[in-house]
C-alpha cells in the first residue's frame, strides 16, 4: 500500500494513516493492520529493526501516527503522550452549526476527566468544520465529546444513530492533521503536518456551500 511517510530519522517514523486500517489487531484479529504492513515492508527490504506504534488512531480516522524504531524509543515516546507533552491537532466535520466560535468541552469519558478544545474553521449549510485539540487522551474522546454536546461527527455510526444524521458520509470525518512534540532523543521540537485526505477534500467540494 502507498502509505506516505511524513517524517523520519534514526529513531522515529511518522506516517499518514489512511482511513480503514487498524493500527494493531483488535479482538476481531484482523490479518491486515497498519503495523503489520509497515513491518512486512521492512522485512522485504532486509531491515533488522521493527516499528512499534507510540499511540493509536481508530480504524476510520485518518492522519498522523508516530512509530518508534525499537522498544526503548517507543517507551520514551509513549511517556511523552502519557505526560501530555504532545500537542495533537485534528480536523473534524460535525453535524449542525456550532454557536460558539471556540470552546472547551469538559465531560468525563468512562468516568475519567477529559477535555477537548475546539475552534471553528468554517461553517457549511448543515455542518461545521472545526480544528480540535484534545487536552487529554481518552479513547474515542473527540467522537464522544461532540456527540455529548449535540453535534456528533459527520459519518458517526458508533456513538450516534446513522438514521438521525442530517449529513451522511461513508466514514467518520476525523483527520489527525498535526503533531508537535519534543524529540525524546535529540530534545529538538518536532512539528509534522499533513493535508486533508482526498476523500474528505472531495466531501468538502460536494458541500461547497
Amino acid at each position: 500500500m502507498n502509505i506516505p511517510i511524513v517524517y523520519e530519522d534514526d529513531w522515529l517514523l511518522v506516517i499518514d494513516k489512511p482511513s480503514g486500517l487498524v493500527v494493531i489487531p483488535t479482538p476481531k484479529r484482523e490479518s491486515r493492520t497498519l503495523t503489520g504492513i509497515l513491518n512486512e515492508d521492512l522485512e522485504k527490504r532486509g531491515e533488522s529493526y521493527r516499528l512499534h506504534p507510540c499511540h493509536r488512531l481508530d480504524r476510520e480516522t485518518s492522519g498522523l501516527i508516530i512509530y518508534a524504531k525499537g522498544k526503548s524509543v517507543q517507551k520514551k515516546m509513549m511517556d511523552e503522550f502519557r505526560y501530555k507533552k504532545v500537542k495533537k491537532t485534528y480536523i473534524a466535520f460535525v453535524q449542525g452549526l456550532l454557536c460558539q466560535t471556540q470552546g472547551e468541552i469538559r465531560i468525563p469519558v468512562e468516568g475519567l476527566a477529559a477535555a477537548t478544545r475546539y475552534k471553528i474553521i468554517e461553517k457549511k449549510r448543515l455542518f461545521t468544520v472545526v480544528e480540535v485539540n484534545p487536552l487529554s487522551g481518552r479513547t474515542n474522546q473527540i467522537r464522544i465529546h461532540f456527540k455529548r454536546i449535540g453535534h456528533p461527527l459527520v459519518g458517526e455510526t458508533r456513538f450516534a444513530f446513522r438514521r438521525d444524521a442530517v449529513v451522511k458520509a461513508k466514514r467518520v470525518c476525523l483527520h489527525a492533521q498535526s503533531l508537535e512534540f519534543i524529540h525524546p532523543l535529540t530534545k529538538k521540537t518536532i512539528r509534522v503536518d499533513t493535508d486533508l485526505p482526498a476523500d474528505l477534500g472531495e466531501f468538502l467540494k460536494r458541500h461547497a456551500i
